[in-house]
């Protein structure tokens, strides 16, 4: 059905119980979905030292490798390592995070995935100060000559997803939203045409 579907992207949540009180996917449920997807793999941890991981998400399929900035001792030396196994690199900020965190490192990055729910589970409800997050993540990119898109997870749904997208997202998150529908492919052609 997401073959078949509008979405550009496969997001998946890959949480450890550590760094988020959830666990989720490992790597042979990513090996698996890699298989048969046949769109990019958006792959965002939630999970504590990521580096020690890099290597093995880029052979398990992931095209987009998101780290959170509280998970990274040495963000930009992160960042690098992904790079280097020609993945594109993401910084992810909890609702806490300040946008300001990532001036010395936003034009190194190709996303900025800002979370609109406290990160770890599904169906919560949107947090409204993430317009004003991505107004401030959007003036960071204009004013740096940064590339980076906005990608913005959690609580989205067709009543925010216009908002969100004025307010300088490019790339919307929904699972909860989608996979809760009577028909999650009409859902996401819904939000595509917003």
């Amino acid at each position: 059905m997401l073959n078949n579907s509008e979405a550009d992207w496969f997001h998946i949540d890959i949480m450890d119980g550590v760094f988020v009180p959830n666990i989720s996917f490992g790597f042979p449920v990513m090996e698996a979905i890699n298989e048969h997807t046949l769109k990019p793999m958006d792959v965002h941890l939630m999970i504590v030292d990521p580096d020690r991981y890099i290597t093995r998400f880029k052979r398990a399929g992931a095209n987009i490798l998101t780290v959170h900035l509280e998970a990274c001792n040495h963000l930009h030396r992160t960042i690098q390592a992904i790079k280097e196994e020609d993945m594109s690199a993401g910084v992810s900020l909890n609702p806490h995070s300040a946008v300001n965190d990532l001036e010395d490192i936003i034009t190194d990055i190709d996303l900025v995935l800002i979370m609109s729910v406290n990160p770890g589970f599904g169906g919560q409800k949107f947090i409204e100060n993430t317009y004003r997050k991505i107004e401030r993540t959007r003036n960071l990119i204009e004013k740096s000559g940064s590339k980076a898109k906005i990608e913005v997870d959690g609580g989205v749904n067709l009543n925010n997803a216009p908002k969100l997208i004025e307010a300088g997202a490019d790339v919307l998150v929904a699972g909860s939203f989608v996979f809760g529908s009577d028909d999650p492919g009409k859902t996401i052609s819904e939000l595509k045409s917003v």
